[in-house]
C-alpha cells in the first residue's frame, strides 16, 4: 500500500478559483486581534523560544477543565492530529476512520503507514455516530478509532452516551479513541470534550474554525498525562518551539474569548435558519435540518456534485464543496461563516443552479 505524500482536499481548498459567494468556507468570519485591547509590548518580542509555555498551556486547560498535564499545544487542528496520531500508531497497525470522513484525517494516517479500515455515518440516518457499526468494524488489530465532532463534512453532534459506548468498545480491544474536535464550540450548549470519558479518548481542537483566529495556528491535544508527556516529545521532533508571538496572541485571545465570539453564534445560528428553509423548499436536496455547527452535507439528488460545482462556478460567480471530496459524490458540503446577505445571496444562487440542471 503507497502512503500519502500530501493532502489533495488541503490543496484544492487552498488553491481553487475564487468567487464572489463562496459557500466552500468552514470557519466563521475572520477576527481582527487589533479590536482586542492590547500593546505591542504585551507580545514579549525578546526573540526567544518559550518551550512548552506555561500561559498558554494553562489558559487551554482551563477553557477545557482538565489539568495542564493533560495538554500539549500544536499548530492548528491537522498539526495535532498529526501528533496524536504519530504517537498512537506505527506502520502496519488498524487505523478505524469514519466514513465520510475528513480527507486529512485519511491521508494523515496514511503517510504513518497504517492500514485504513471503515465504519459507516449513514446519510439516511443523518450521518450519527452509531455505536453499532464501529463495533461491527472494530476487530483485534484496531489500535485507534478516528471520528470528528462536530461531524465534518455534516455537522452531525455525537452524545456522550453514543461516545462513552465507542470508548468502552475501543478499551476492550486495547484500542484508543481520537476525537477531532475543531468544530465542538459551534454546538449550543458547548459540551465538554470528550477527553473528561476516560483515559481512552484523545481529543483535538483549536482557535481556527469556531473562533475565527485560523492564522494564529493555536491548536492543542488533550490526552491523558503519560500520553500527553509522549506527544510533547514529539512536538519536539517536529516542531520543536512554536512561534512565541503566535502563543502570545493566543493568550490575549483566550482572555477575552467573549470579544473574540462576538455574533458569530448568531450569525451560525442565523444562517443555519436560512438553509433549513431554503432546504425545505427544494426537493432535490436531502438533509436532515442543520441544528449545530458550521457545515451541512446535503445529497442531490441530480448526481455528482461536480457537475453542480461547475454550473455555479460558470454561470453564478458561487462555490460548494463538491462531495467527492468526502467520499459522497451525490453530495455537497456547505459552510455557514458568510456574512448573513453574502449567505443569503449564496443561496438563492445556489437555488438558480439546481434550477438550471433539473
Amino acid at each position: 500500500m503507497s502512503r500519502a505524500m500530501q493532502s489533495e482536499y488541503m490543496h484544492w481548498a487552498k488553491f481553487k478559483a475564487p468567487v464572489r459567494y463562496s459557500l466552500t468556507g468552514s470557519e466563521v468570519p475572520h477576527v481582527r486581534m487589533d479590536t482586542l485591547p492590547w500593546a505591542i509590548a504585551d507580545l514579549d518580542l525578546d526573540g526567544a523560544s518559550h518551550p512548552r509555555y506555561r500561559p498558554l498551556v494553562e489558559a487551554i486547560a482551563r477553557r477545557a477543565d482538565v489539568p495542564p498535564e493533560q495538554v500539549v499545544t500544536a499548530d492548528g487542528t491537522s498539526m495535532a492530529n498529526m501528533l496524536a496520531m504519530a504517537a498512537l500508531i506505527k506502520p502496519g497497525d488498524e487505523v478505524l476512520v469514519e466514513h465520510p470522513a475528513y480527507e486529512p484525517l485519511l491521508a494523515a494516517v496514511s503517510f504513518l503507514g497504517a492500514r485504513i479500515a471503515r465504519f459507516e455515518r449513514r446519510s439516511e440516518d443523518g450521518f450519527r455516530l452509531d455505536p453499532g457499526a464501529v463495533d461491527a468494524a472494530l476487530t483485534d488489530d484496531t489500535r485507534l478509532v478516528v471520528l470528528t465532532n462536530l461531524h465534518n463534512p455534516s455537522g452531525s453532534i455525537a452524545s456522550e452516551d453514543q461516545l462513552a459506548t465507542v470508548g468502552a468498545l475501543a478499551r476492550a480491544r486495547g484500542a484508543r479513541v481520537l476525537v477531532d474536535e475543531v468544530y465542538l464550540d459551534a454546538a449550543t450548549p458547548r459540551p465538554r470534550s470528550a477527553v473528561h470519558l476516560g483515559p481512552e479518548f484523545v481529543t483535538t481542537n483549536s482557535l481556527t474554525k469556531v473562533y475565527g483566529l485560523s492564522g494564529l495556528r493555536c491548536g492543542w491535544v488533550l490526552a491523558e498525562p503519560v500520553l500527553a508527556e509522549r506527544i510533547w516529545r514529539l512536538n519536539d521532533l517536529f516542531v520543536v518551539n512554536r512561534a512565541h508571538a503566535d502563543e502570545r496572541l493566543a493568550c490575549i485571545a483566550f482572555a477575552h474569548l467573549g470579544e473574540v465570539l462576538g455574533d458569530s453564534p448568531a450569525l451560525l445560528r442565523r444562517n443555519r435558519e436560512a438553509f433549513n428553509r431554503f432546504l425545505a423548499s427544494r426537493d432535490d436536496l436531502e438533509s436532515t435540518p442543520a441544528i449545530h455547527g458550521l457545515t451541512a452535507f446535503p445529497r442531490w439528488t441530480g448526481g455528482d456534485t461536480k457537475r453542480l460545482d461547475a454550473r455555479l462556478h460558470e454561470r453564478y460567480d458561487t462555490a460548494v464543496v463538491p462531495g467527492h471530496w468526502f467520499e459522497l459524490p451525490e453530495h455537497f458540503r456547505i459552510g455557514f461563516g458568510e456574512p448573513a446577505e453574502d449567505f443569503a445571496e449564496g443561496l438563492s444562487r445556489l437555488g438558480a443552479a439546481l434550477d438550471d440542471l433539473k
